[in-house]
């Protein structure tokens, strides 16, 4: 598997806030050429998010997360229907389609474009990782369980190019609920805030693709996209051989500064005896090469949890037989057996305290 150290879009999100039409030209043309790539060969990628946006050590676009991707738990999730009725008193927009607030009865509990920009930046990283995802990338037509088609993929790309523009996904909001129900209501939530400096052709690619299958550019495929004004001085043949809009700084192959840190917490120091595996060894060299990733092996835990359970269960017959079996040693004679009873003791008390830190512990990994 190819590594690309350049970092994935999401963090370049994070870090610049906001991208120019230039730069974002850059990325998305390239994101076009990718999608069309995967079209081409009958497939639907169904999970284009700016996580799955890889950048090379030069910088340019890559796509990631074919058939690995987390597709959104939509039990989770109540049953959408496009043709409800919303409550504008759950749903609050930050501002009108005009870019003003509404009226003052309702402004304390509306968001301002940076509100809404330092919320949703706060939030990505835990939406990104969580186990619902984040649907702020998904077509309506998708959420609704309709049938659809390459289309999808075409919808999402207009939602992250909104987000690099902008700042933020076009259909935001606190909880994953309200962001679907936005999404299957789009022509109701569909605005540009009034500080988005964005040019008519912009606008009018974005609103292109967040529309209706029947008329969402990329339907009849991605020449229809590469032929709207926005693209005009895109030389789409020589895109991979331009400089790139960033250039990551990459110091050897296995680089990953240009990717999201991850907090980690220090592993309880907790003194070993002979029960049972350390925690350090659960993780096998195989493990260490897969650290940082998303996946859940859920047979493990589930395994864990089984081995940690005939732990405790055989304890009690573990402790009695070695009691008897000291007894014994001790009873012998033997010079090379001083004081076998105050050791087991000791021995007995420690080993008790050390399930009990285990079973309380909290760790994800234990039961």
């Amino acid at each position: 598997m190819e590594y690309l150290p350049g970092g994935d879009m999401m963090t370049l999100l994070m870090r610049e806030d906001t991208l120019t039409e230039s730069v974002a030209r850059f990325y998305i043309a390239q994101s076009v050429l990718a999608i069309e790539s995967i079209h081409k060969h009958n497939y639907i990628h169904r999970d284009i998010k700016p996580d799955n946006l890889l950048l090379d050590k030069n910088g340019h676009m890559k796509l990631s997360d074919f058939g690995l991707c987390k597709p959104l738990d939509c039990t989770h999730l109540s049953p959408l229907n496009e043709n409800e009725t919303m409550d504008d008193e759950n749903i609050r927009e930050p501002m009108d389609i005009d870019g003003r607030f509404p009226d003052a009865d309702y402004r304390s509990s509306w968001k301002s474009p940076l509100e809404q920009l330092q919320h949703w930046q706060m939030n990505r990283r835990t939406l990104a990782f969580s186990t619902v995802g984040t649907p702020d990338y998904i077509a309506p037509e998708v959420l609704l369980k309709k049938g659809y088609g390459i289309e999808c993929d075409w919808w999402s790309l207009g939602a992250i190019m909104y987000e690099m523009l902008v700042g933020y996904p076009p259909f935001y909001s606190d909880d994953p609920i309200t962001t679907c129900r936005k999404i299957v209501h789009w022509r109701n939530h569909l605005k540009f805030p009034e500080g988005a400096n964005l040019t008519p052709e912009a606008k009018d690619l974005i609103y292109r693709l967040l529309c209706d299958v029947e008329h969402r550019l990329g339907t009849g495929g991605a020449n229809q996209i590469k032929a709207h004004p926005w693209f005009k001085d895109v030389v789409w043949d020589k895109l991979y051989e331009m400089e790139a809009a960033f250039k990551p700084q990459v110091n050897g192959e296995l680089d990953t500064r240009n990717f999201m840190k991850f907090d980690e917490l220090d592993p309880p120091t907790v003194a070993r005896t002979g029960l049972g595996p350390s925690r350090k060894m659960l993780l096998t060299p195989k493990d260490l090469s897969f650290v940082g990733y998303t996946y859940k092996n859920f047979d493990a835990i589930k395994g864990l949890r089984h081995s940690l359970g005939d732990s405790r269960m055989d304890y009690t017959t573990k402790q009695t037989a070695e009691e008897t079996e000291v007894q014994m040693l001790a009873s012998s004679g033997d010079a090379m057996l001083p004081y076998s009873r105050m050791d087991y003791t000791t021995k007995q008390t420690a080993e008790e305290t050390e399930v009990q830190m285990l079973a309380s512990s909290g760790d994800a990994m234990l039961p």
